[in-house]
């Protein structure tokens, strides 16, 4: 591996970058959008529960708020719970877009690179060939040594391509798994608003 950096040349440190930073950002993205972290499934049970017992006290609020993402958008409602529906929405929609540019955090990068690396490894490669072209004499070319060298230049074309398609894979799924998170949060957010204006029991 070492050798084929070396024969390639400068053309392959960018797409090296790129990998490290893909791998990085799916690493962390797989961590931090997991749906046990993000949307967990009993929290708001557990919120109505302790509404109906105690109220929406301040120690309440912050400790939902410090649970999750989800939290953080069912706290924005109980800081406004005896204020009227509209309100009590409104505070749920501005904070849930702060949620979601959190949520979103990376993923543009993560679709750049995606999209770039192809583009760098087709770089690399004219790189590549127009060095092998200028280096040939005035004699001729020999053969085997024209082979070698195009071959050594398409290492960035099928790098770029290596990167690229794991990149676009997780960025779809990330993109798809926080629009699930998104809808998840709407829901019970409203289910929220509904408990606590009678419009509904539980």
């Amino acid at each position: 591996m070492f050798a084929i950096i070396q024969a390639v040349g400068w053309p392959i440190w960018p797409l090296l970058l790129a990998s490290v930073i893909a791998v990085a950002l799916i690493v962390e993205r797989s961590l931090s959008l997991r749906r046990a972290r993000v949307v967990p499934g009993d929290l708001l049970d557990k919120v109505l529960a302790d509404l109906r017992q105690h109220g929406a006290s301040a120690d309440m609020i912050n400790r939902v708020a410090k649970h999750s993402p989800l939290g953080r958008v069912l706290a924005a409602g109980l800081r406004n719970v005896n204020s009227s529906r509209e309100v009590m929405k409104e505070s749920i929609e501005d904070c849930g877009r702060a949620v979601l540019h959190d949520l979103e955090r990376f993923l543009t990068t993560l679709g750049t690179i995606a999209a770039i690396s192809p583009l760098l490894g087709l770089f690399g490669t004219i790189v590549g060939m127009i060095d092998i072209f200028a280096s040939q004499g005035v004699g001729g070319a020999n053969p085997q040594q024209l082979a070698q060298g195009i071959s050594i230049a398409l290492y960035t074309t099928g790098l770029g391509l290596i990167i690229a398609i794991p990149a676009t894979i997780f960025w779809r799924h990330f993109r798809a798994l926080v629009d699930s998170f998104v809808i998840d949060m709407e829901q019970q957010a409203i289910k929220l608003v509904e408990v606590v204006h009678g419009e509904r029991r539980s």
